[in-house]
């Protein structure tokens, strides 16, 4: 396989505070990687590092082999990266196409005054987002909410259309961060297929997530973190087998998943 992403000896400092320290990784194209960790190890600065909502203290990250160090995050997303949040971030009163059409904002090409002036160039090509934005309610089984407003959804199904607008922009890597939290088993379930979907279409995916069925359930390789830095990296049966990570993480629960 061919890296996609390639992380180096990267680090992020707050203050004093060094949140990420030395941590490298790659993620190769067509793969799940997953980052695992117990609260406060680091991940989602990890996270915010890549998608340049932090710039790095040091160290380098590289996309398709272009740097993205001091990139702001609307470039990153123009070059194929795109992410999710802990907290749903949708649009409450739109609805759900809409919240889908503003995701494909960063591929538009009509200008400001095609839009005021209502142009036969800006018409068609709202015509064309509009399209493309049910054809991806429909990859996420949503299409039947399509004009439903976003708060109006049930909270799995925000999640499930969270992920539907971060996939307007057409990207070729895909930061899901804890997409599984609040969520029922059966609604995790199926979000395990929908991830599985993706990945199976193409998709690079690149995750945070503490529940470890679904992380071990759909991931390739899986990387760790304790307190900023990375302790483990593997496949998912390497790393529920490695003593590190069950004293750090895992604990007495990949034990009982053993014996159950």
């Amino acid at each position: 396989m061919t890296a996609l992403l390639e992380v180096n000896n990267i680090a992020k400092r707050f203050g004093g505070l060094l949140a990420v320290n030395d941590v490298s990784f790659s993620i190769d194209e067509g793969e799940i990687l997953a980052m695992i960790g117990p609260n406060g190890a680091g991940k989602t600065t990890a996270f915010n590092c890549v998608t340049g909502l932090y710039a790095i203290s040091s160290g380098d990250i590289r996309f398709r082999g272009r740097s993205l160090v001091r990139l702001k995050p609307h470039r990153i997303a123009a070059l194929g990266i795109t992410r999710t949040f802990q907290n749903i971030r949708l649009f409450s009163y739109m609805t759900a196409v809409d919240n889908v059409m503003v995701g494909e904002h960063c591929r538009m090409q009509a200008h400001v005054w095609d839009a005021v002036l209502r142009t036969p160039k800006a018409r068609r090509e709202e015509r064309d987002v509009a399209t493309r934005a049910v054809r991806i309610l429909a990859r996420m089984g949503l299409e039947q909410y399509a004009d439903t407003y976003a708060h109006n959804l049930p909270y799995g199904l925000q999640r499930r259309l969270e992920i539907a607008r971060a996939l307007a922009s057409g990207p070729a890597l895909l930061l899901l961060d804890e997409p599984a939290a609040g969520l029922n088993p059966n609604e995790k379930a199926e979000l395990m297929g929908v991830i599985s979907r993706l990945r199976d279409d193409g998709l690079t995916i690149f995750l945070i997530e503490h529940d470890m069925r679904l992380v071990m359930g759909v991931s390739d390789r899986i990387v760790v973190l304790d307190q900023g830095s990375k302790i483990a990296e593997g496949t998912p049966a390497e790393v529920r087998n490695d003593a590190r990570v069950i004293a750090a993480y895992l604990g007495t629960a990949v034990t009982e998943e053993r014996s159950a």
